[in-house]
């Protein structure tokens, strides 16, 4: 069951929150939505999850409209948002039952294994105001999965916790994530690394990257350092290299083809013009280069 926005906006009059995001997301992917506060994650998972309505586009599960038929988009998808809106004067339990009987379920079928599942079982008469920030999470992510949804939306699911209560966080998601296709909003990059298969970085509402986290080692770059020749004008006339920058007494070069037959024939041609070779290498890069440089971009 795929998962797909389709030209998605959200303006709140002339600001553009959302501007024109695509992406499809299959079955059993986890997928970080990354990127800085205001880059416009929350407003497209509210839009997943059919509580807000897109300006333009739509929201399709396996190519039905969510927005024409919210009801069933809810069955289907489980949301935790940044800050729940939880009952503080109401148990765990309490609570949990609520939120089942809201959804048409039994809470004596669905509540137990939820609360197994986020290992609340010692918390189920704690009311809600004297839990920790860690556990009022879990409790977040129990009322997400009650009705054991597809989709499983989590909008900064670790903001604010302590590294225990991240560590335990970061467990649970992967546990859920054998039973639904996770989507984890966030401004943490260790998050989208610890977790994460894919990700969709942001920039000013607007998809910049979409990668899956493995391919992002790869690039079409290469460092080139060499000396006794003027190497900007070697590579200026080689028709493999796309573009080149100066980077502290190397070149960053661009190839147009794989880095295998770029590295060749620079090589050549830097043996041909008398040069000595000192580096020709990829370069290898990760998520947060990935996201630093999209963002310098902007800024640029």
């Amino acid at each position: 069951m795929m998962l797909e926005a389709v030209h998605l906006s959200r303006r709140y009059g002339d600001f553009v929150a959302v501007d024109d995001v695509s992406f499809s997301i299959d079955p059993g992917e986890v997928v970080g939505l990354l990127g800085h506060n205001g880059a416009g994650k929350t407003t497209i998972m509210k839009m997943l999850t059919a509580y807000l309505e897109p300006s333009a586009g739509q929201v399709r599960i396996d190519g039905w409209d969510v927005i024409a038929d919210p009801e069933a988009a809810h069955r289907l998808i489980g949301y935790l948002p940044e800050s729940l809106p939880v009952y503080p004067e109401l148990t765990v339990a309490d609570y949990l039952a609520y939120v089942a009987r809201l959804r048409g379920l039994d809470p004596a079928a669905v509540v137990p294994p939820a609360v197994r599942a986020t290992d609340l079982q010692g918390r189920l008469l704690d009311p809600i105001a004297t839990l920790s920030r860690g556990f009022r999470q879990r409790v977040g992510v129990a009322q997400a999965i009650l009705h054991k949804p597809r989709f499983l939306i989590l909008d900064e699911p670790t903001n604010g916790l302590d590294p225990s209560q991240t560590q335990h966080m970061r467990t649970l998601i992967r546990q859920l994530a054998e039973q639904a296709t996770v989507i984890l909003s966030t401004h943490i990059m260790q998050e989208v690394k610890a977790v994460c298969d894919r990700a969709l970085i942001l920039r000013q509402g607007k998809l910049v990257v979409d990668e899956r986290l493995a391919d992002l080692v790869h690039t079409s770059a290469l460092r080139v350092r060499a000396s006794g020749v003027d190497v900007s004008s070697v590579l200026t006339g080689l028709a493999a290299v796309k573009q080149k920058t100066a980077d502290d007494g190397a070149w960053l070069v661009e190839v147009s083809g794989s880095v295998e037959d770029g590295v060749a024939s620079i090589a050549k041609a830097l043996v041909s013009a008398g040069a000595d070779i000192r580096e020709i290498a990829p370069v290898q890069q990760d998520l947060e280069m990935v996201f630093r440089r999209v963002n310098e971009e902007v800024a640029a």
